[in-house]
Parts: structure tokens; C-alpha cells; sequence
């Protein structure tokens, strides 16, 4: 099936992802205690790694690694803590597959900066690179980064999050912010755009922008979505996977360049 935007490629410090016809899946290893669906299974480095390369046999192109609980409600950790969890994983990863893409899924400098050292090669932050250096380290180490859209903080991002219009208030931000970055130096090619289903967005705004995704992919740039598992989808089906698999088609169909997900399934691909 061919992508219905224009965008071929998402390039990083050693090379480039190209969206040809189907498109990449980002498999999720979450190297927390308490992520909100598989929080603690692969928090053990060795478990880790392994589930990083079961992806990646299921057909995972790109694998983002996190070590920082992002669900509703979360605490924050230090960027120690966060470094102790990931980088290890990340080296494991690399010397298994020199070429899979590899993101850390942080927003914070050092942790991003200590990654690629490590070997990743994809920032993914649900904080647009507001971090004091992140916009530097972009430029300098030449990594890919994805922005996303939220509202407020993990903490509180739950608290009556309100929109007047939440698909056009999602789409200024991202179009906003991309320009910006671009205005910093950072080069178009490298930025990618989330709109950040589940950061600050009720069961009916998630829903709202499912349902309007294709206008995402008038923004140039590739167009990531992160639904897997999430509890909007519990609003409409029973069974969170069930649901996750029916978006994931939907998601296919309409054009989204990178699909964030926890499992892979034959079906998809």
C-alpha cells in the first residue's frame, strides 16, 4: 500500500529511513518499573536487549528505548537514574544490530547526548526540545528527532485537559514547532511530528484525532503515532490489543509514516 504524503526519507547521523509503501514500525522497549502496559517486564537489561531483537524479527524498523515513565500521573526521575536504566540496552542493541535505527525516548540533554554516544540515533521527545542544549546536540551529532504535542506535564496532563478545536490546536503546534527547529538549524529532513495521543488529550480528543489523521500528513514531515495499548481505546473495544490492531489498520490505510507499537503483528505487514 503506498503512503498517500510525499515523504521518502527521515534522516539521522549515519543514514536514513525511507517510507516506500508500507509503513516503519517503532517496536517499544520500555525499561521502566511502571510503564502503563508492560511496566517492568523488560526492565532487566538482558530482557531488554532480547525483546529489542524479537521486534525486530516481527519486523520492527526502528526500536525506541525508554527509561522513563511517561504514563498519566508519572513522577519524573533523575537523568542518573534514567542513564542506568537505557544506555546499556542501548550498546547491548547495537553490537546485536549494527544497522536498526535506534531511539531514546527522553527529554532530557545529557540522556539524549549519552544515547548516541551509546548508539542511538532517533530523539524522541514528548517535550519538542525545550531542554536547554537539546536543539545544540541536534546540531551537532546530526541525530533525527520527534517532536510531539501535549499539554501539560505526565503529572498532571490528565487533570480536564480542554481544546477548542483539538485537531487544529495539535496541528499549529507541531507546523509551529518544526518551523522553529528549522529556524535554529536543525534540517527538515530530520524532524518527524507526533501528535501525542494520550499527553494531555481526553478519550474523545484521542479519538477526534484518530479519526482526523490524514490532516497530519499535510505538515512535511514524517508523521509518527503512538497508540498502542492506550486507555482511550478502552472507550470503544474491550480488548486494548484488539483495539490497538483495528487502529493500527486504520492508521495504515490513511498514511502514517511511523506507527509506535508493542507488538508487531503478521497481519500488519
Amino acid at each position: 500500500m503506498r503512503l498517500k504524503n510525499n515523504i521518502k526519507f527521515w534522516r539521522f547521523n549515519v543514514g536514513e529511513i525511507e517510507f516506500s509503501t508500507l509503513p516503519v514500525f517503532m517496536g517499544i522497549v520500555n525499561v521502566t518499573p511502571d510503564s502503563f502496559s508492560d511496566g517492568g517486564k523488560y526492565f532487566d537489561d538482558s530482557a531488554a536487549i532480547q525483546h529489542a531483537l524479537e521486534l525486530i524479527d516481527s519486523g520492527a524498523g526502528i526500536i525506541d528505548v525508554g527509561g522513563e515513565s511517561t504514563r498519566p500521573d508519572s513522577d519524573s526521575i533523575s537523568a542518573e537514574e534514567e542513564l542506568r536504566r537505557v544506555v546499556n540496552v542501548i550498546v547491548g542493541i547495537r553490537k546485536a544490530n549494527k544497522n536498526i535505527p535506534i531511539s531514546i525516548d527522553t527529554n532530557k540533554t545529557i540522556v539524549a547526548k549519552e544515547s548516541i554516544d551509546a548508539g542511538a540515533n532517533i530523539i524522541n521527545d514528548i517535550f519538542s526540545a525545550e531542554d536547554t542544549g537539546m536543539i545544540q546536540l541536534l546540531l551537532d551529532t546530526k541525530a533525527a528527532i520527534c517532536i510531539m504535542h501535549r499539554q501539560g506535564n505526565p503529572k498532571t496532563m490528565q487533570n480536564n485537559p480542554v481544546y477548542e478545536d483539538v485537531v487544529s490546536e495539535v496541528w499549529n503546534y507541531l507546523n509551529q514547532r518544526r518551523n522553529e527547529l528549522i529556524e535554529s538549524g536543525v534540517s527538515s529532513d530530520r524532524i518527524a511530528v507526533d501528535p501525542g495521543l494520550g499527553f494531555g488529550k481526553t478519550s474523545d480528543h484521542n479519538w477526534s484525532l484518530v479519526e482526523n489523521i490524514e490532516r497530519f500528513t499535510e505538515i512535511d514531515a514524517p508523521l509518527l503515532v503512538g497508540h498502542s495499548r492506550k486507555r482511550f481505546i478502552a472507550a470503544k473495544f474491550i480488548d486494548r490489543e484488539e483495539g490497538t490492531k483495528i487502529i493500527t489498520q486504520q492508521l495504515i490505510k490513511k498514511g502514517v509514516n511511523i506507527i509506535r507499537i508493542h507488538e508487531i503483528h503478521k497481519e500488519y505487514l
